[in-house]
């Protein structure tokens, strides 16, 4: 645990020079003023990111960006279970209170370490972005089996998200038939305001060219201002910290 810091603080600290070097820098070599490219990112959480990313070219080898994207963050302890082979519903997650969606915005750079790919090959560089981060807290819904008091032979099924009141049958497995569609509960979605922050080693293969095609590899981390009820029974926490490979691919103009 004590390396992931000291990673940080140094590519942080690598990053952040390379930056403050490249703005004494003549523009030189500019034959694009803007890109474009769209994010594909898979977290070590299991999560999957969409995103867009704009990006205006400042020197051959410096762009700024902002971003915008949606995911899924979960739980570290979130296991999911096949429903009941007689039923008709989906998968699940034992215990889960609520999913928590990221709607993610940030304003960030990236340098590449020098102009030797400007023909051919692959650009090596580092990118990093801050930003606001708007999470979506929406109810899970299972679909569980309730039994007639008067006659145990008589049930229903219905859906329900957890309460402290039905927590003895929403923890029941013998009574869980599965998750119930994701429409439920968007009605009753809640906010939880926060901040992201990432950085990552770029590799770009024609880092010059129109198109754009590359891949990052880094950390991120999402914070809130207060716990984010994602389990029931298990602590949850209002930071989360995950490595990620995010393929990138657009145009530039």
């Amino acid at each position: 645990m004590v390396r992931i810091p000291f990673l940080l603080c140094w590519m942080l600290f690598s990053s952040l020079t390379m930056l403050a070097q490249s703005a004494t820098k003549p523009l030189m070599g500019i034959v694009y003023k803007r890109e474009t490219a769209y994010n594909l990112k898979i977290t070590t959480n299991r999560g999957l990111i969409l995103g867009v990313e704009k990006g205006k070219l400042r020197t051959y080898d410096l762009t700024t960006f902002y971003h915008l994207s949606l995911g899924e963050i979960h739980h570290p302890k979130e296991v999911r279970q096949s429903a009941p082979p007689q039923t008709r519903y989906r998968s699940f997650v034992y215990g889960k209170q609520n999913s928590l969606f990221a709607l993610r915005a940030g304003w960030g750079k990236k340098k590449y370490f020098s102009e030797k790919a400007k023909v051919k090959g692959v650009a090596v560089g580092m990118s990093y972005s801050l930003g606001p981060t708007l999470g979506l807290l929406k109810p899970y819904y299972l679909a569980l089996t309730r039994f007639n008091p008067d006659n145990p032979l008589n049930y229903s099924i219905r859906f329900e998200k957890y309460t402290e009141n039905n927590a003895d049958v929403f923890l029941s497995n013998s009574r869980i038939l599965g998750a119930a569609p994701f429409t439920k509960g968007l009605s009753e979605i809640g906010l939880l305001p926060g901040a992201n922050a990432s950085l990552a080693f770029q590799l770009d293969w024609g880092a010059f060219d129109q198109r754009v095609r590359a891949l990052q590899i880094g950390v991120m981390l999402d914070a809130f201002p207060k716990n984010a009820p994602i389990l029931v029974g298990e602590r949850n926490a209002p930071l989360f910290l995950n490595f990620f490979a995010n393929l990138q691919f657009g145009k530039r103009s």
